[in-house]
């Protein structure tokens, strides 16, 4: 049997709730009755049987909370539905405890409800890379440094090494984490770098930095004949915005070498890839797509402590849905890995503001905020300094104070 395809729904509003039980086909006459319930924790589970729907129906709506079905799910007129339960966090759990005798398969839906419900309510403490456990109890800010001639924002800015390795050393003065090294723009439309050339740009700063930093150092690319000469030099994170789709000798290094890896969402390349943004249900579609790629990784050897995950802000997006994105991003965090945003400067925020690429400071720091409050453990950024005070701020905010 296929795995179940679950994730915990972010419902703020009442809106929120009818836009998912429209999605689903539910009755319009429920949908009054049912969207209220919606606020307080909503599991959208997908292309279940009716039998299995109806069971979990029935046991919901003993336990006081309910579930929304298509219509025709209890007639079984219907081939499959999706499924949303409404509850409480004690109710779900009481839901897992009651469906372990069931049949039909709900024995192991159970275990990942369990799972996910988990996930959600507490978050990955660390992220292993190959030298060291990154802790996870406040964000982490990766600093950006391109070495390329033309990326959307600091093209050119660093082709220099002098002028790299000094920028690397002033991010890591402002409060930087990592500093994530990249020589192949991955802006909409660019063109790709030979790994020749990627290599030339990169190795120098990448030796240059390694163990003289106490900070970890993160390159970002997709081939593995790159990655292999960073690690060798002592990178000990790979950003790899193809999630290992691009070449299929980058897994089993990454799995060899115990390094990170941040496996990011995207479609096509970056020459095409704003060519293909639309979406059915765009947040479910990146979270399976997500939820594949981790556990591809992981059947190929690399361990889930390695694994960062990134929706793509930006890649293979409209503005609408990378703003989505931002407002949903709690839902990501039912996968149980860390989660990354790099937002930084990007033309959403120009678009939706009206700002130049250089006047995007102030449109970032909303975005860092929302990402941070909303469960993101990593931000990729440019301005370091700025981001670093917005995002430990934010955080600080967002997190209950222990008692003492």
């Amino acid at each position: 049997m296929a795995p179940f395809r679950a994730r915990v729904l972010s419902i703020d509003s009442l809106a929120d709730a009818e836009q998912e039980l429209n999605r689903i086909g539910a009755d319009p006459g429920g949908t009054a009755r049912m969207a209220p319930k919606m606020l307080t924790r909503c599991v959208h589970l997908s292309d279940l049987q009716c039998r299995q729907a109806n069971i979990l129906k029935q046991e919901m709506l003993a336990l006081g909370g309910d579930a929304a079905v298509a219509r025709g799910t209890v007639a079984c007129s219907i081939d499959s539905t999706d499924v949303i339960l409404i509850g409480t966090d004690r109710q779900l759990h009481q839901l897992c405890r009651k469906l372990s005798p069931q049949p039909f398969g709900l024995p192991a839906l159970a275990g990942e409800l369990t799972e996910l419900l988990k996930h959600f309510t507490v978050k990955p403490l660390i992220w292993r890379t190959s030298q060291r456990d990154l802790q996870l109890n406040h964000p982490l800010i990766m600093g950006i440094l391109n070495i390329t001639p033309d990326s959307f924002s600091d093209g050119s800015c660093y082709l220099d090494p002098k002028l790299a390795l000094d920028r690397a050393m002033q991010m890591i003065d402002e409060g930087a984490d990592i500093i994530d090294i990249g020589g192949e723009s991955t802006r909409p439309g660019a063109t790709a770098v030979n790994v020749e050339e990627e290599i030339q740009r990169v190795l120098p700063i990448v030796k240059e930095l390694s163990g003289k930093i106490a900070c970890p150092v993160s390159v970002d690319t997709r081939k593995s004949q790159v990655a292999d000469a960073v690690i060798s030099a002592g990178a000990e994170i790979i950003n790899d915005i193809s999630g290992l789709t691009f070449d299929p000798l980058l897994a089993p290094l990454i799995a060899e070498s115990q390094v990170g890896v941040v496996l990011m969402h995207s479609r096509g390349t970056p020459a095409t890839m704003q060519q293909d943004t639309c979406y059915e249900t765009l947040i479910d579609e990146i979270c399976d797509c997500l939820r594949n790629l981790r556990d591809n990784a992981i059947i190929q050897g690399i361990s889930s402590d390695c694994i960062a995950l990134d929706p793509g802000i930006g890649f293979a997006k409209t503005v609408a849905g990378n703003l989505e994105i931002l407002r949903r991003l709690r839902e990501f965090t039912s996968l149980g890995q860390p989660l990354l945003i790099g937002s930084s400067r990007k033309s959403f925020i120009g678009t939706t503001l009206g700002r130049s690429t250089g006047d995007r400071l102030y449109g970032t720091a909303a975005t860092v905020a929302a990402s941070v409050a909303n469960g993101a453990s990593i931000i990729r950024v440019h301005d370091v300094l700025a981001m670093r005070d917005i995002a430990d701020m934010t955080h600080a905010i967002a997190t209950p104070a222990s008692k003492g």
